[in-house]
């Protein structure tokens, strides 16, 4: 999470697409900076190596980044077949080279294999920590340690194009999938092992890239119309998209304000919602229990309705 005690308060979602090259951290700090927001925070982390969709939360926005954070991801990779790196990608060094004799049916029957509930072993490369150090710093100081395998969901995986020792495919998984693994597995299923070179994000749930903007066109916009910069992010509900809507009348707003519990309206399903206002005023999530009585979960402080 990133504050700037100069900063101003300013609400709400931007779908950005991170340009190459740089840190998801880097990314964070620019919009920060571009937006003066005293606080902003990313969901989920691209590599350098990647593009593409990277959904930052600005001032209470950050309240519900967990939601995004544990979205439902679409990636579009690259792979190249023969070569093992380090890192699982173009980055690392090369540790192993292979021929490459593998037909497209090859490849197809590969992809089946990850398609569904799979294991995965996180990579010595990644932000996990382990005795509270983060993994990629041990990983450059030449140490390996055991790394549990854990279970992720590919809901789809499909094959877009395969030619020669290069393949390129669309995948849509859950959180905490690492698309190097899953590059480096299908490499290894296929005898001659693998590497990712390009990654894009194409979604997190519920937003793509056709919401996304580029840095560019934001510092453009800046500079050009800096009143209008703010039009550029998606309201603070937007993260909730998909939960059901729950509308109160103002006592009951209030209540719910104050902590208090509701009998949730007969149509109101068990589980996570949306709140509003009658009039259409966002105030934040809250859950319907099984006993029918609605409670606070998070709520916006008071007057940002955004």
């Amino acid at each position: 999470m990133a504050r700037r005690r100069d900063g101003r308060d300013v609400d709400g979602i931007l779908i950005l697409d991170k340009d190459k090259g740089i840190s998801s951290n880097k990314a964070l700090q620019q919009i920060r900076n571009l937006f003066r927001a005293r606080k902003a925070g990313h969901c989920g982390s691209l590599d350098p190596l990647a593009t593409g969709v990277l959904p930052i939360c600005l001032g209470q926005a950050t309240r519900f980044a967990d939601y995004l954070l544990g979205a439902d991801k679409r990636y579009r990779a690259t792979c190249r077949l023969g070569v093992v790196t380090t890192t699982g990608d173009a980055e690392g060094e090369v540790l192993e080279r292979s021929p490459v004799a593998v037909s497209r049916g090859d490849v197809e029957r590969a992809l089946a294999d990850f398609r569904g509930s799979i294991e995965q072993v996180p990579p010595m490369y990644s932000a996990l920590k382990h005795e509270g150090r983060r993994l990629y710093e041990l990983a450059r100081e030449g140490k390996t340690v055991e790394r549990a395998a854990r279970r992720v969901e590919i809901h789809a995986l499909e094959l877009e194009e395969f030619a020669g020792d290069e393949l390129r495919f669309v995948v849509h998984c859950s959180k905490g999938t690492y698309i190097r693994t899953l590059a480096e597995d299908i490499g290894a299923v296929l005898g001659c092992g693998a590497h990712l070179t390009a990654l894009r994000r194409l979604a997190v749930t519920p937003f793509d890239e056709r919401d996304a903007v580029d840095f560019a066109a934001l510092q453009a916009s800046a500079q050009s119309a800096p009143d209008e910069l703010d039009r550029c992010l998606l309201p603070v509900a937007a993260a909730l998209e998909g939960f059901p809507e729950v509308r109160l009348e103002p006592a009951g707003a209030t209540a719910i304000r104050h902590g208090q519990p509701l009998p949730a309206a007969t149509a109101a399903a068990a589980g996570l919602c949306r709140l509003y206002v009658a009039d259409g005023e966002f105030i934040g999530l809250g859950e319907v229990a099984a006993d029918g009585i609605l409670r606070p979960k998070r709520l916006l402080q008071t007057g940002s309705g955004r």
